[in-house]
């Protein structure tokens, strides 16, 4: 039997941001910004060359798509020290231009550079005035990715029964041998930073952000630091910082069983090959992937295992787009079939065409392991993981260890400090059917904020903006393109 990776990954919370690690200045005060003391450095920008597309192939860049690199302090506590580049992408505005808008999409430990490059069309009325800018944060990628030896690969193919704190602590170590350098400067206070840096190297005056899921964390600490340089800013896909590694778990649980519930139902009223009725296709897919403990599906010379499985089945709930992709996939798998299932757990693991990974994994285990004081034990975690399955069996994490608990880098709850007083309005924006940053995230977020203004979408999908419901499209662009704040409470039906 296989050891499923989401055993690892959830037991470091594996679906959405935490907190952050290194030197922070003080919350709220309007301290200033990191680019005085380094210099606000400048940005050659020029062709991009190495592009992964969606299909984790090379991609060619579209028109007007530039790629640039652009030094920040690896320790901002020696600002004058050693340097590191960040990996940056700017997509040059159609129309009469009025600035930068700089984006994060998420992870932590997601590639903004090749996530823009592929997503740059859903943002197109935005480009019409913004160069649109994304990069991919310190310890990510090309920023001095986090690598830890091929532990992701044998993690995959680890046996279920393994010893899986010794796979934790083994994990640890490679990590800490490959990227000891990076691994105490990670995290969103110190991305934070890094962001205010680039503002100043893209010559705004004030930084105009469009953050989602981990990335409203991000822009969250950000204004917390540099309130006095927030512009137009966005959070949709709110995420609670405040938020327990257990409260986490269970909230999250509790927002992919409902949207596992509403894609059963979707299913049933198109005509659904998993089953007659919402009850018989839930069973249908818990069974399918709880079989693959003991029968995994060959696909080449790869097999789907339940690890994969339980990754290939969350993914397509992320967005009510998907949910078609989910139903095929499974019924295909459950003939023998598992080919797409297994793209669509490569993708969530950042697993390339040629058989190599991003850092997306790595990051994330790094980022939030440096970014939270919490320490999981494997008691704890086992406890924790009773409750989740009581709520959605296919999300559980059986024997799983804190992969926390052995990491060579202390945690530090900084960012788990927001209070943004001072700064411009922030717009929050949370889906009531949102799996992954559960609606109840966005208003604590935003009494956190003291600035934020929330915006309810009723409808489906993790993420509101890319859902493509005509409101919520209308109410941010109204705001960051034509300053026209939202009143507090405006609601979009789905």
């Amino acid at each position: 039997m296989k050891k499923p990776i989401v055993t690892l990954l959830l037991g470091a919370a594996v679906l959405t941001a935490c907190g952050t690690g290194g030197t922070s200045a003080p919350a709220g005060d309007g301290a200033k910004p990191a680019a005085t003391s380094t210099g606000t450095g400048t940005v050659a920008w020029g062709t991009c060359t190495d592009l992964i597309g969606p299909d984790g192939k090379p991609a060619t860049p579209a028109a007007g798509v530039e790629c640039g690199k652009l030094p920040v302090p690896l320790d901002y506590a020696k600002p004058d020290g050693e340097k590191i580049d960040l990996a940056l992408i700017r997509i040059k505005a159609t129309g009469d231009r009025t600035g930068s808008l700089v984006f994060n999409f998420g992870g932590p430990g997601g590639s903004g550079v090749d996530t823009l490059a592929m997503a740059a069309t859903a943002f197109a009325d935005l480009g019409k005035s913004y160069d649109l800018v994304s990069f991919d944060p310190r310890g990510v990628d090309r920023s001095s990715g986090v690598t830890c030896g091929d532990e992701i690969e044998e993690l995959l193919t680890a046996n279920l029964d393994a010893d899986q704190d010794a796979l934790a602590k083994e994990y640890a170590a490679a990590c800490a041998k490959d990227s000891g350098k990076i691994l105490p400067h990670v995290g969103t206070v110190n991305a934070a930073k890094d962001l205010d840096v680039l503002r100043a190297a893209l010559g705004d005056k004030q930084l105009n952000y469009f953050g989602l899921s981990y990335g409203t964390h991000l822009g969250a600490v950000y204004a917390t630091h540099f309130p006095k340089n927030v512009g137009r800013f966005v959070l949709d896909g709110a995420f609670d910082p405040t938020v327990t590694f257990e409260e986490r778990a269970v909230i999250q649980a509790t927002g992919f069983d409902q949207a596992f519930a509403a894609f059963a139902k979707d299913c049933v009223a198109k005509g659904c090959d998993l089953g007659a009725d919402p009850a018989a296709v839930e069973k249908t897919v818990e069974d399918f992937v709880d079989g693959l403990k003991t029968k995994p599906i060959k696909v080449g010379d790869r097999e789907l295992t339940y690890g994969l499985g339980q990754l290939a089945i969350i993914t397509p709930l992320y967005a009510q787009q998907t949910w078609p992709v989910l139903e095929q996939a499974t019924a295909a798998a459950i003939k023998g079939n598992g080919t797409v299932l297994l793209a669509l757990a490569d993708a969530y693991t950042g697993r390339r065409a040629d058989g190599t990974y991003s850092t997306m994994m790595t990051s994330l285990t790094a980022i939030n392991c440096a970014d939270n004081t919490e320490r999981p034990t494997a008691a704890h975690t086992a406890r924790v993981n009773e409750k989740v399955k009581k709520i959605f069996p296919i999300l559980s994490f059986d024997g799983a260890t804190g992969t926390c608990a052995h990491w060579p880098v202390p945690g530090d709850d900084a960012a788990r400090r927001i209070d943004a007083t001072g700064s411009a309005p922030i717009v929050v924006i949370g889906g009531k059917g949102d799996p992954a940053t559960p609606y109840q995230w966005a208003g604590k977020l935003m009494d956190q904020l003291k600035t934020g203004v929330l915006v309810t979408y009723e409808g489906e999908g993790h993420g509101a903006y890319l859902t493509g419901n005509g409101c919520v499209m209308k109410t941010v662009n109204a705001y960051l393109v034509d300053g026209k704040l939202p009143s507090n409470g405006t609601i979009c039906a789905a």
